[in-house]
């Protein structure tokens, strides 16, 4: 069941702190950005990746994809002012069929058999996204004083890859455009179609590396896959 992947790589990544592009940071002595190319080349299902980045990087993404032997890069796209941006950028340089994923170039723990269940129920459904359940309860807050407490049991936290057949996805970027709408991903653009979108669930271990903080669950994820050997 094959697709394609964009992977917006084109963030300053200013909560990072980390005076460079964050995907550019070690981890385990392996950019960020490897560990999640890695992943998607080591899977039969994938049939390429596109890359959004600003331009200043693409000497420094080409020598490092060169030096992992990562082969399923079949083009950069430019970076935009915002991700939206980027990831319509990258949309461009896919085929016009087919599955398209869009996952963060920051989340380098997801699995390669998650991937596959949000591809196969985009193909079924038209557009699907990866999700957690909420554990923390949730409150509405105004002026830093609590409005009221969410029902959390039909909350979920969203993560990537998200999947679309690749006409949806670009039908929902259509609009978007066309009434100045800036979406947080790819579903809320894609929601007000309005389509119907699939959750599948994920795993916590799926994070997004944003903060310095992040780096210490990182090195954690990493460790507890090495001791079973996943």
């Amino acid at each position: 069941m094959g697709y394609q992947v964009v992977i917006p790589a084109a963030g300053q990544g200013k909560r990072m702190r980390a005076g460079k592009n964050k995907l550019l940071l070690p981890l385990n002595g392996i950019p960020v950005l490897i560990h999640t190319l890695l992943v998607f080349e080591e899977d039969e299902d994938c049939d390429g990746i596109v890359l959004a980045i600003q331009p200043s990087d693409e000497l420094e993404f080409s020598k490092l994809i060169k030096k992992y032997k990562i082969n399923k890069v079949l083009s950069f796209a430019s970076g935009g002012n915002e991700r939206q941006d980027s990831v319509y950028n990258a949309l461009q340089a896919v085929k016009s069929e087919g599955i398209v994923l869009v996952h963060d170039g920051a989340r380098p723990f997801i699995h390669e058999e998650t991937i596959h269940l949000v591809t196969a129920a985009a193909q079924k459904d038209g557009a699907a996204v990866v999700a957690v359940p909420v554990k923390d309860t949730i409150k509405k807050v105004h002026d830093k004083k609590i409005v009221e407490t969410v029902e959390r049991s039909s909350l979920w936290a969203v993560q990537t890859p998200q999947a679309f057949r690749i006409s949806i996805l670009l039908d929902a970027h259509h609009c978007a455009q066309r009434e100045g709408f800036l979406g947080t991903d790819e579903a809320s653009l894609v929601e007000r179609i309005p389509y119907s979108i699939t959750i599948v669930e994920g795993s916590y271990d799926n994070i997004k590396l944003t903060t310095p903080e992040d780096l210490y669950f990182a090195d954690a994820i990493i460790r507890k896959r090495q001791s079973i050997g996943r």
